[in-house]
This record gives C-alpha cells, sequence and structure tokens, in this order.
C-alpha cells in the first residue's frame, strides 16, 4: 500500500497533476488527495486548478464537470464505469415541455447530473448551495431536476416561490425511512441525528441537521455534542474521524453505501496517472452550452 502511494506521489510530481477526491471515495484515495471535498467544492477547486492534469476521484458527472468548468485540462478519471443513477434520472423533452407549460420558469439542475441536463439548464447547484441560489432567482417558477427530495426540501425553505418536480432520487439516501431513523434513535439516544437533504422527508422531519456533506462535517465539528448518527453515505465518515477524533459517529444504516463511490481503489489511482487513462472528453457544443449553468452556479453563490 505504501509503494502505490510513493508511485501516486511521484507521478503527481512528474506529470503536474493534481487529485480531488469526492467525501463518498474509499478511506484510502481521500487520504492521498490534494483537496477532499463535496461536488460544490471540488468544482471551484477544478475551475481554478492550475496543474496540467486533474485526476477526478469521483463519479462521471464531476469528471465530466471538471472538464467543461476547466477545458484546457486533461481530467483523468480511475475508474470511467463510476456513475451516478441519478445523473440521469430527468428527461430533456419533460424540460422543454415544462418551459411550454410554465411562464417565467428556471431550470434548476442540481450538479449531480449529466452534461446533456446542464446543457438544457438555466443554472446548476449543489446541496451547500442551493437555497441561496434560488432565492436569487428572479423567476417565479422553478422546475428542479433531477432529485425530487433536495427540490423538496429546497421548496421549503423558499416558500415564495412555485417549485415544479422531477421524479429522480438517489438511490443510497431515498431507502433510508423512518422505521430506520427510530431504530437508530434508540439505540443511541444521546446522538444528534445529521441527515443529507436527498433524504425522503419523512427522514428530515426527524432531522437535528440537514446539510450538504461538507455541512454535516462542519455542524459536527462546531457542535458540543459528543454523538451523531449519519445519514448520508458512510464514505464521510473519514473526514468526520479526522476532524474529530474524540467523537462517536453512527451511520443511520450499516450499508449506506454508493457501489460507484467505491470503484475508486489506489490501484486505479495509479494505473490512470501511469497510463493517463480514463481521459474526459466533451464537445466544444456540449461545453459552451452546459458551462453557462455551471458558470452561473459559482457566480451566484
Amino acid at each position: 500500500m505504501d509503494n502505490i502511494k510513493n508511485r501516486i506521489e511521484n507521478l503527481k510530481k512528474a506529470k503536474n497533476a493534481v487529485i480531488l477526491a469526492h467525501y463518498y471515495v474509499p478511506d484510502e484515495v481521500q487520504e492521498i488527495a490534494d483537496y477532499i471535498g463535496d461536488s460544490y467544492y471540488l468544482s471551484k477547486i477544478a475551475k481554478d486548478a492550475s496543474q496540467d492534469t486533474i485526476v477526478f476521484c469521483g463519479v462521471s458527472f464531476m469528471g465530466e464537470s471538471a472538464k467543461i468548468l476547466n477545458p484546457g485540462k486533461k481530467v483523468l478519471m480511475p475508474d470511467i464505469t463510476a456513475d451516478c443513477p441519478m445523473a440521469h434520472m430527468a428527461e430533456v423533452e419533460k424540460i422543454e415541455a415544462v418551459r411550454r407549460q410554465y411562464d417565467n420558469v428556471a431550470v434548476v439542475c442540481y450538479i449531480n447530473s449529466t452534461g446533456e441536463l446542464k446543457k438544457h439548464s438555466d443554472v446548476c447547484v449543489t446541496s451547500a448551495n442551493a437555497i441561496k441560489i434560488v432565492k436569487a432567482l428572479p423567476n417565479k417558477n422553478i422546475y428542479f431536476i433531477p432529485d425530487e427530495n433536495l427540490g423538496h426540501y429546497v421548496a421549503s425553505q423558499v416558500p415564495d416561490k412555485h417549485f415544479i418536480f422531477n421524479d429522480g432520487f438517489c438511490p443510497v439516501h431515498a431507502k433510508i425511512g423512518q422505521v430506520d431513523v427510530k431504530s437508530s434513535k434508540n439505540a443511541h439516544p444521546n446522538a444528534l441525528l445529521l441527515v443529507h437533504p436527498e433524504c425522503r422527508e419523512e427522514v428530515l422531519k426527524e432531522a437535528d441537521y440537514i446539510g450538504s456533506t461538507s455541512g454535516i462535517i462542519n455542524y459536527a465539528s462546531q457542535s458540543e455534542a459528543s454523538e451523531f448518527i449519519i445519514g448520508t453515505e458512510l464514505g464521510v465518515m473519514y473526514e468526520l474521524k479526522r476532524k474529530n477524533p474524540d467523537k462517536k459517529f453512527y451511520p443511520l444504516m450499516p450499508d449506506q453505501i454508493c457501489e460507484d463511490m467505491k470503484k475508486i481503489t489506489l490501484e486505479k489511482v495509479l494505473e490512470c496517472m501511469e497510463n493517463e487513462s480514463g481521459a474526459v472528453e466533451v464537445t466544444d457544443e456540449l461545453r459552451n452550452s452546459a458551462n453557462a449553468s455551471l458558470d452561473r452556479m459559482l457566480e451566484l453563490a
């Protein structure tokens, strides 16, 4: 393992590369990353990266967004098959139908989506900045894609807007139910419940805090409480424990695992850097059209 890490470190210098990792990838991959974060933070880092090569340890829409934001860089994905099911859970035809049906509508696209969906949207958002951005939009009508659960949560925080919802969801968060919350709270009665807004409304109602992965980490780190139940993908435990070694963290469910994120391994990071495999390519047409919604996100956030 140490030999692989040393080889990755040497390749990073030799190829002038930067390694970005999402909170949900395995611990050992987060350990060798230059930057660890949620989608919003990593998109900012990718846009401003000065290195020749960006190695993006995450799922496909993240690497695609990095290439759109910084087209002059070589963007490599350790596993090009690592995908996000929710990223595909909206249809261009439905977007066009909503635009015809509603005047003054903004199509707000969760960054967890394909470049094609971003291309047909007005602005991208992440779970960390969605409320702020939707509040800043002049539009009365908001078509929120692709995640319905996050859309409903944002709508609850911005009651003066009219929302049209899509029926997409994150399989990891959507499977968590009220029964799981009750069971976890019974097992850990002194723990605060921190959940991601991709969870269902019945789960959010029981939470002590609702926020993005970075929000959950910050809340737990700043809280005077010492025990927490975590309602998001379990990769976040690495950073929670690293920043808070004296606090206890319990999973809301034992199998809060994104199989696609776990495809990213140290061996695959090394292989893609050695062979420069898993290169992300986007057409100029897609980049130009999708870039507008990503740039507007960074501007409004």
